[in-house]
C-alpha cells in the first residue's frame, strides 16, 4: 500500500458478492476485453464521474469542496510494490455505497442480461461489453483490488477489498487519507507489470482518456507530477480538430460499449435564442436492456461544463433512448433542480432542437445509405416508432424515417413515401395488418390484396398496435387496417349477401353462391353462433383461398390492440367480430347447397362452429369453446 494510504484497520466484515456479480466475474477476468489496457480507461472514467457528481453537489453545498476546490485524478505506479494507484477527489463513497456499488450490479435489466449469457466465452464477452461493468475490469490485471473511499462531508473512511473471487471485505479505517474521494490500489499480476511503466500509462491516457475534463496527473516518487491529458471536454473542441478515432474512444468511454463503433456521430453547436453544444452517438449494436421498463436515456446533461444529470430524460425523449452522449447547455442556471428541469422553457427548446437535428440526420442517412439504414432500423426501429405515439409537432417527421416490411418489399423494408408511389391508380388508402412476425404474411385477410397486387404493410412490433390508432393518415392518404375492410377497397362491385341486406345475384361468377342461398346460409351461421360471438356474417372478396376470416367494423378497434388491452385489464370484454365468408370456397358452397337441400342442421351447425374456430386461430385469437371444438373435431375425424 502506498505511503499516503497507511491506516490502522478495524476488523473487516466479509460479504458475498451478489449472484449476478459472481456469474460475471469469470468472464470479466478472462474474456471481457481483447486489450487489457481498457481497465485503466474504465477506472479513470469512474473517477471523472465522481468528480462530476461532487461538482454538481457543491453548487448547493459549497462547503463540500471549500478545502480543495480543484478536481483532479492522479495515477501512481510503484514498481517495487507492484501496485498501481488511481485516486480522485470526487464525491467518494460511504460504507453502504461501497457495498451497493461494488458488491452488486443494481442496473436495469440485470436479470435479462444474465439470462442471455450462453456459456460461450466469445459471445458472452461481446454481451458483457455492452453491459458496461467497468470497475470489475480491474481484476483482469490485479490479484487484489483495494478501494479506499471517504464521502465528501463525511468523517469516516472505509476500505473495500477483494481478490475477485466470490467475496469481499469492508472495514473502517482510522486516520486515513484521502480527506475526500476514492483511491483504488491494484496489486498487479506478474503478466500485467507493463502497466507500471510511465510511458505505457501516458500512452493509454492520451489514447483513451484525453477527453476527460479533469486534469489527470502521473505522480512520481520524488513528489513531481506529469500532466497526461489536455483536460478539455471533447465536445467543446471544434469538429475540425477532432479525429474520427477520438470520437470513437469518447463514445466508448461514456457508453461503456467497449467493443462497439458509433453508427452515427452528431456533433452540434447551437447559438442564438438558445445556446448549447451536443455530442450524440447512435450505437451500432443494440443495448441488451433497450426495452427494459426502467430503461432511461443515457445522455448526460451539463450546464456550462458542469455535470448535472446522467439520464437527461427531459432533454432526450424516451423514444430516442438508444442515443449516447452529452448535451452542454449555456442558458440554464447552475443551481437548477432536477425537479424543475422538466418544466423549464429553455430545456423544452433544446429538446425540440435536438429532436429536429436527429431526425434530419437519420433522414439523410436513410436516403444516402439505405442498406446501412436497414441495419439501424433492425436495431432501433421499434423504439423510434414509439415517437409516433407522442403528442408533439414532429410526429410526421418521425413517420418519414420509419421503415416497414410489406407484401411487396421482400427481405427489405419500405418507406411510406415509396409505398405511396407504388399505389394503384384506384387505390384510396395505405393498407396494413398487425400480427406476429412468424404468421402475419400468411394471414387470410391478405389473400384478396395479394391476388389484386395491392401492397399491405406487415406491422409486427408491439408498438404498431398503438401508433396506427393515433395516426390515421399519411399526406392525406388514409391508413387502413385490412381487418376493417370488406373488399370494396378492390374497386369492384359492392359485396353481395350481407346477413342484414340481401342483394341481387352476381351472374359474372358461376362458382359464386346465389344471392338467395348466400343470404340463407349467412343468416343460419349468424343464428348458430349467436350475436354474443359474432356481430355479423358477410360474404367478402378479401378471401381467395380460405373459407372464413374475422374483421371489425369500419372505425372499430384493431383485433390485436383489443386483445392487448383486454389482457392488460383495460377492457372489460372482447367485442364480437364480423365473420367474413368466402362465397366461392368449396366448404361454403357445399354448406349452402346442403342447407337448401334440407340437410342435417346439427352437422351444419358443427361446421359453422369449426369455421368460426378456424377464423379465430387465423386472427391470433383463442378458440372460444375448446371443449366444443375438440368434440366437433373428433366427430369430423371419426366420419
Amino acid at each position: 500500500m502506498p505511503a499516503h494510504a497507511h491506516a490502522t484497520l478495524a476488523t473487516p466484515e466479509t460479504h458475498k458478492f451478489d449472484a449476478e456479480v459472481d456469474k460475471i466475474f469469470h468472464l470479466v477476468i478472462h474474456a471481457l476485453y481483447e486489450k487489457k489496457d481498457i481497465f485503466l480507461r474504465e477506472l479513470i472514467s469512474n473517477a471523472s464521474d465522481a468528480c462530476d457528481k461532487l461538482r454538481y453537489k457543491a453548487i448547493s453545498k459549497p462547503e463540500l469542496i471549500a478545502d480543495n476546490p480543484h478536481f483532479r485524478i492522479t495515477l501512481q505506479a510503484d514498481a517495487e510494490a507492484k501496485t498501481l494507484t488511481i485516486s480522485d477527489n470526487g464525491t467518494g463513497m460511504t460504507k453502504q455505497e461501497l457495498v451497493d456499488n461494488l458488491g452488486t450490479i443494481a442496473r436495469s435489466g440485470t436479470q435479462n442480461f444474465i439470462k442471455r449469457m450462453t456459456g460461450d466465452s466469445k459471445k458472452d464477452a461481446q454481451l458483457i461489453g455492452q453491459f458496461g461493468v467497468g470497475f470489475y475490469s480491474s481484476f483482469m490485471v490485479a490479484n487484489n483490488v483495494r478501494v479506499i473511499s471517504r464521502a465528501a462531508g463525511q468523517k469516516k473512511t472505509h476500505i473495500w477489498e477483494s481478490e475477485g473471487k466470490n467475496s469481499y471485505t469492508v472495514r473502517e479505517a482510522e486516520e486515513i487519507r484521502p480527506e475526500r474521494g476514492t483511491t483504488i490500489i491494484l496489486e498487479m499480476q506478474d503478466d500485467a507489470l507493463e502497466f507500471l511503466d510511465r510511458y505505457r500509462l501516458e500512452h493509454i491516457v492520451q489514447t483513451y482518456s484525453n477527453h476527460i475534463g479533469f486534469d489527470i496527473f502521473l505522480a512520481n516518487k520524488d513528489g513531481t507530477e506529469i500532466k497526461l491529458n489536455e483536460g478539455t471536454a471533447l465536445w467543446q473542441k471544434p469538429k475540425s480538430e477532432i479525429a474520427p478515432e477520438q470520437y470513437t474512444e469518447f463514445y466508448r468511454a461514456i457508453s461503456h460499449l467497449t467493443q462497439d463503433e458509433p453508427w452515427l456521430t452528431l456533433h452540434t453547436k447551437a447559438e442564438g435564442q438558445i445556446s448549447y453544444t451536443s455530442l450524440l452517438f447512435v450505437p451500432s449494436a443494440k443495448p441488451f436492456n433497450l426495452y427494459h421498463p426502467d430503461r432511461l436515456t443515457e445522455v448526460k446533461l451539463y450546464i456550462k461544463r458542469v455535470f448535472i444529470a446522467d439520464n437527461a430524460l427531459e432533454i432526450i425523449p424516451r423514444w430516442l433512448r438508444f442515443l449516447r452522449g452529452v448535451v452542454d447547455a449555456e442558458d440554464l442556471p447552475l443551481n437548477i433542480s432536477r425537479e424543475t428541469i422538466q418544466n423549464n422553457r429553455t430545456v423544452f427548446k433544446i429538446r425540440q432542437s435536438l429532436i429536429k437535428k436527429v431526425l434530419a440526420e437519420l433522414g439523410k442517412k436513410s436516403e444516402s445509405e439505405p442498406e446501412n439504414y436497414e441495419k439501424f432500423w433492425a436495431n432501433f426501429g421499434a423504439v423510434i416508432k414509439e415517437g409516433l405515439c407522442d403528442q408533439f409537432e414532429r410526429r410526421d417527421d418521425v413517420l418519414e424515417i420509419c421503415r416497414f416490411r410489406s407484401t411487396a418489399s421482400g427481405d427489405k423494408t419500405t418507406s411510406l413515401k415509396d409505398y405511396a408511389v407504388r399505389m394503384k391508380p384506384e387505390q384510396k388508402a395505405i393498407y396494413f395488418i398487425t400480427g406476429e412476425a412468424d404468421s402475419i404474411a400468411s394471414s387470410p385477410q391478405l389473400e384478396g390484396f395479394k391476388k389484386r397486387g395491392i401492397e399491405v404493410l406487415l406491422l409486427t412490433d408491439s408498438v404498431d398496435q398503438f401508433w396506427v390508432n393515433v395516426l390515421h393518415s399519411y399526406k392525406e392518404i388514409d391508413l387502413k387496417s385490412v381487418t376493417q375492410t370488406d373488399g370494396t377497397a378492390f374497386a369492384e362491385k359492392p359485396e353481395q349477401g350481407d346477413a342484414a341486406e340481401q342483394a341481387a345475384p352476381e351472374t359474372a361468377e358461376p362458382a359464386h353462391i346465389g344471392a338467395h342461398n348466400a343470404g340463407e346460409l349467412l343468416v343460419f351461421i349468424l343464428n348458430t353462433l349467436g350475436d354474443a360471438a359474432v356481430r355479423d356474417v358477410r360474404t367478402t372478396r378479401i378471401l381467395t383461398e380460405s373459407p372464413v376470416c374475422l374483421s371489425v367494423p369500419e372505425g372499430g378497434m384493431d383485433i390485436r390492440l383489443e386483445r392487448f388491452m383486454y389482457e392488460n385489464k383495460q377492457l372489460a370484454k372482447i367485442s364480437p367480430k364480423i365473420l367474413q365468408v368466402n362465397p366461392e370456397h368449396p366448404i361454403i358452397l357445399k354448406m349452402a347447397d346442403d342447407l337448401a337441400a334440407g340437410a342435417d342442421k346439427a352437422k351444419l351447425a358443427d361446421t359453422a362452429h369449426l369455421l368460426f374456430a378456424i377464423a379465430n386461430v387465423a386472427a391470433g385469437e383463442p378458440i372460444p369453446d375448446i371443449a366444443g371444438f375438440t368434440r366437433r373435431m373428433n366427430g369430423l375425424l371419426g366420419g
